[in-house]
């Protein structure tokens, strides 16, 4: 007898149907699974049927035959558990092929008939509704995740008998239902705050430009200056995560498993900061089972690279390509897969081994050589792709023992969100959603400069000896120094301080 099943798997961070055909016919008793299966998919056979026997189903001493359609894509993880032992009981009659094919299912299985969960339930979930299926089954513990999709009916279940006991009318499961409301108030929380930092004001300035234009920012300084502490509380002043913008995150996160068990939805601007030994395949992505890298994870929120320059330099090469691109694309033999990477960069490095280079309070004890192979990781073109460079001075003794109250990221933020509405005015038509992603024909519309603007920049440009890409970023820089003074024209103030944020630029730095 021949039943179907439609489940789901993910490529990328997008998922596709898959239908589970089993055929049950007579002959010598045996377990086939077709349709390009991983290791993983074939040893499912093992699991269903010992799940099935010990939730006091008969499992059938016939020829099984299993295929995974699309036949040409192969199938990766353990969610086709659940799927095919459902299409054996409603081969065998246990369970009523014509309610099963309205829904979608998923789900890992144990030995004993439990079902555990797996990872990329909500773009599965996503695929789901835009079949027009009526729901989706899913494991308990991935239900939240799946709920906050509207408009498809999640059941959670927890074991195989009562998934069988769901489809048979034996039994009743209420969908579960997210409240998005209280999911987005309860990430809108920070332990940490800008109000907490003395001294610094330029930097802090600077860090509000980087947020308010989604530009990428490095900063240089001696150690205990204040570059990491400064850097994490960027993520504090930067406009919350839309609906769409978290519904793609979180795709990224559960299709790597990173979710939290109780989180349905990351609610908050995602802040990466891997270690200086990471690979490229960590930071970009990659490996024999292509999975998302530190990039993708980033995406909609901030990549912090503490100690730049101890970075390998091909890792740091790497990076050139998604700054542009705010993409990342593998190739395999069998497939080409594509993560998003719209993300902010921010760097910190000393100034040179010892870090204490250009400190007035400190000597340097590194030679010049020892200087420029220190510098010379950070090469000209990703210099040039990051738009914001600012030193970060030792902070004097009499700026922390100061009483009064700084600046606190709520301020802040308001001003940055502010200058955000801005753009996305400005930008409506367009498929960019700041002033850092302007490509060269929005750049002549939006950011054109008076005379003394021009003589001031052409000044600029020929003492620094700027490249065509950093004449760009400094005129990207203005309009959000404008952006944030709410002027609808550039003047030289604005060129002035953009041009500030551009002084280690290559001629200059190495």
């Amino acid at each position: 007898m021949l039943a179907k099943v439609l489940s789901s798997a993910v490529i990328g961070i997008d998922a596709y149907k898959v239908e589970v055909e089993v055929d049950i016919s007579s002959g010598l008793p045996s377990f086939t699974t077709v349709g390009l299966p991983e290791a993983s998919v074939k040893e499912s056979r093992e699991r269903v049927k010992a799940a099935i026997k010990n939730s006091g189903y008969a499992f059938p001493d016939d020829r099984i035959t299993v295929n995974l359609a699309p036949a040409n894509i192969k199938k990766e993880g353990t969610g086709l558990d659940l799927p095919v032992a459902l299409g054996i009981l409603a081969a065998t009659g246990i369970v009523p092929q014509p309610v099963i094919k309205k829904y979608q299912v998923l789900g890992e299985l144990s030995l004993d008939g439990r079902i555990k969960p797996v990872n990329g339930s909500l773009p599965m979930a996503l695929a789901a509704k835009k079949e027009g299926y009526s729901g989706i089954v899913v494991p308990e513990e991935n239900g939240r995740e799946a709920s906050v999709v509207d408009g498809i009916s999640v059941i959670p279940v927890k074991t195989l008998s009562h998934v069988v006991d769901y489809f048979k009318g034996l039994s009743r499961i209420d969908p579960e239902k997210a409240d998005l409301v209280a999911l987005f108030k309860m990430g809108n929380e920070n332990d940490v705050d800008f109000a907490d930092v003395q001294g610094q004001e330029h930097v802090k300035r600077a860090l509000e430009v980087s947020a308010a234009g989604g530009h990428n920012l490095i900063m240089i300084g001696p150690p205990g200056s204040g570059k990491t502490m400064l850097a994490k509380r960027i993520k504090t002043i930067l406009p919350p995560l839309t609906f769409d913008e978290a519904i793609e995150t979180t795709k990224i996160f559960s299709v790597v498993g990173m979710l939290e068990r109780d989180q349905a939805l990351v609610t908050q601007r995602p802040f990466r900061s891997p270690h200086h030994t990471i690979s490229d395949a960590g930071l970009i992505g990659g490996g024999h089972i292509p999975r998302p890298g530190e990039v993708s994870l980033a995406h909609h929120g901030v990549l912090f690279l503490d100690e730049l320059s101890e970075f390998k330099k091909h890792v740091l090469e790497v990076l050139r390509q998604p700054l542009e691109d705010m993409q990342v694309t593998i190739s395999r033999a069998s497939s080409t897969i594509t993560y998003p990477a719209s993300f902010m960069l921010i760097a910190a490095m000393n100034p040179c081994p010892c870090g204490h280079f250009s400190d007035p309070k400190h000597e340097c004890t590194c030679t010049y050589s020892q200087i420029r192979r220190y510098r010379s990781k950070i090469s000209g073109p990703l210099l040039d792709r990051i738009d914001i460079h600012v030193e970060v001075p030792a902070v004097p003794y009499k700026d922390l023992m100061k009483e009064t109250k700084t600046e606190p990221s709520t301020t802040i933020a308001k001003r940055v969100a502010e200058a955000r509405l801005i753009q996305s005015e400005r930008f409506s038509r367009a498929k960019i959603f700041c002033n850092s992603q302007m490509g060269s024909r929005q750049i002549k519309k939006y950011c054109q400069i008076d005379d003394a603007s021009c003589k001031m920049l052409e000044a600029a440009i020929d003492r620094l000896g700027l490249s065509a890409r950093a004449y760009n970023r400094i005129l990207k820089i203005a309009r959000t120094v404008a952006d944030l003074d709410h002027q609808e024209a550039i003047n030289a103030g604005h060129v002035a301080e953009a041009v500030q944020y551009r002084n280690l630029d290559r001629s200059k730095f190495i």
